[in-house]
């Protein structure tokens, strides 16, 4: 199946609340361009680099999401241009973005990401972290607090992904229930379908669409 097939696909299946990232790390430009052609606008990369050069040689109205782990000094290559950073795991990551949104003039959305797998190497805040820092979020007046995002164990146990992605649902509702248009992240290639059922309204897909990655 060709990527506009597999696209269209994907698409047909899926709830009109929930919007499509399509992952096109370590994907060419033609690959891109394809999936452009049938009308999808939203990508995602997980190094800043490879961004920053598809961002200068692709259509401007692409909108560019930044979903791998985020270093500090990586934030003012992609500041003028990034339109969600989904990985924001760290304060001193927050103001970071704060501080080179400033210098472009930018209110740079972002997505906390809140800690939900067994795995310690995945990122994120603690729930009482993230309490805490949403208290003082005007702190950070050049960064637009969006939702959560949340990364679930990588395990075949549906019902554990379907419990971590259940408290994430849970912990986005105390504290964005009031917010239009919040958006929570949560759901990639092997688990959206559960993420879409726990109410996850944004998803990162790529090898459904792109097939398997190249390294």
């Amino acid at each position: 199946m060709t990527i506009s097939k597999n696209l269209e696909a994907l698409k047909t299946s899926l709830p009109e609340a929930v919007t499509l990232v399509a992952v096109s790390k370590t994907k060419s430009n033609e690959a891109i361009m394809e999936a452009y052609a049938s009308g999808q606008r939203i990508f995602g990369e997980n190094k800043v680099q490879e961004m920053v050069e598809k961002y200068e040689t692709l259509p401007k109205d692409i909108e560019w999401h930044m979903i791998g782990h985020l270093q500090r000094n990586k934030v003012k290559y992609m500041a003028s241009f990034v339109h969600l950073i989904h990985g924001v795991d760290t304060e001193k990551l927050l103001a970071e973005i704060n501080k080179q949104a400033a210098k472009h003039d930018r209110r740079i959305p972002c997505l906390l990401q809140v800690h939900i797998a067994e795995e310690s190497t995945k990122f994120g805040f603690a729930e009482s972290e993230l309490s805490e820092l949403i208290t003082r979020i005007d702190e950070f007046p050049n960064v637009e607090i969006k939702g959560l995002m949340g990364m679930a164990s990588f395990t075949e146990n549906f019902n554990q992904i379907q419990q971590e992605f259940r408290g994430l649902k849970k912990r986005f509702d105390q504290l964005f229930k009031n917010t239009e248009a919040a958006v929570l992240s949560m759901g990639m290639s092997g688990d959206y379908p559960i993420a879409i059922a726990e109410g996850s309204t944004l998803i990162r897909v790529g090898s459904k669409i792109f097939g398997a990655r190249n390294y």
